[in-house]
């Protein structure tokens, strides 16, 4: 005959037993509503252009709209931070860049780790950046530009989308391998530097190639070099900036895909899933290529590994070049 212990045994066990389905039913079923897919930057740069393509094929995969949020500011940090202090539920992501990666030792006074807080799902996109310049300037390649910056100390501007972006460190990167002194102008995202650099009002500015195509294509803008070890295959004809006189030049933007840190395990690989299938689609590598990006497919904890090493090269240039940001 079951002792009272016995039967306070059965009755814990059978009451594990009746939640055990529910909790693997909230997993089966994720996700039942919307996903929030934050963009750290405003509309119409690269972020946001590569994330409007993603979302568009992942929600159909996933059975529910994946609405994006533009969340701007302080180069990324304010959507980063909302979504570092968001549920862990699978429901708000964050489209992540390189700046990211740059502002962890940039930023001395950060209220969140970008490795620590944030738990990596899928790498989306690499892309170069490029050295545009606006058609007044007389320069058409970078040994011209050299000389010029250096007959103009002081003179002569280069905008980026902010403070510890891709494109205000390769901007830095450029002036500690040339010895130019040219003045940086920090911009709230892509959109509104290049918005001033066609209007005549900065001169310079190391873009991501997707934002600046266009440009490109209009003639608004002069490109003068990629920023990639090679040349970029969409366009042959471009110099890199290091085969330009300055040998040794590497940077590059990338995009990809994070949680928050206690997101499920489960939910991230069906996320990574989605991402890679979508990202893998004749179309979608059509549209990457026409936009200048180079679609990535990558487990999580693949993109946790590049991740950490682009922390760590982004940390020499933050600590050569002597950029701080409070």
């Amino acid at each position: 005959m079951p002792t009272a212990s016995h039967r306070y045994s059965f009755a814990f066990l059978a009451a594990l037993l009746a939640c055990a389905p529910s909790a693997l039913a909230q997993k089966a079923d994720w996700p039942v509503r919307p996903i929030r897919y934050v963009v750290p930057f405003p509309p119409a740069g690269a972020t946001d252009i590569l994330a409007r393509f993603v979302a568009e094929k992942v929600s159909p995969m996933l059975g529910q709209t994946v609405v994006v949020e533009n969340r701007a500011g302080a180069a990324g940090a304010v959507g980063t931070e909302f979504v570092v202090k968001s549920a862990s539920d699978g429901y708000t992501i964050l489209m992540a860049t390189a700046a990211q990666a740059i502002s962890e030792t940039l930023y001395t006074k950060q209220p969140f780790s970008f490795a620590r807080d944030l738990a990596p799902v899928a790498q989306v996109a690499r892309v170069p950046n490029v050295m545009v310049v606006h058609p007044s300037l007389p320069v058409k390649n970078v040994k011209d530009f050299i000389a010029l910056a250096k007959s103009r100390p002081g003179q002569i501007n280069f905008a980026s989308s902010g403070p510890g972006t891709t494109l205000h460190m390769s901007g830095e990167m450029f002036k500690l391998m040339t010895g130019v002194d040219i003045v940086h102008v920090p911009y709230k995202g892509s959109a509104p530097a290049l918005t001033d650099l066609i209007a005549g009002h900065v001169s310079v500015m190391w873009d991501n190639l997707p934002a600046a195509m266009p440009h490109i294509k209009s003639a608004r803008l002069r490109p003068i070099a990629i920023t990639t070890a090679a040349r970029y295959a969409g366009m042959p004809e471009l110099p890199t900036v290091a085969e330009s006189g300055v040998p040794g030049f590497e940077a590059s933007a990338w995009f990809g895909v994070m949680a928050p840190a206690a997101t499920s395990k489960d939910v991230i690989t069906r996320l990574n899933t989605a991402i890679n299938r979508a990202v893998a689609l004749p179309d979608m590598r059509e549209r990457f290529e026409q936009q200048g990006a180079i679609p990535v497919s990558a487990t999580p904890e693949e993109f946790g590994a590049f991740i950490r090493a682009e922390i760590a090269k982004w940390a020499k240039v933050v600590k050569a070049s002597g950029a701080k940001v409070d």
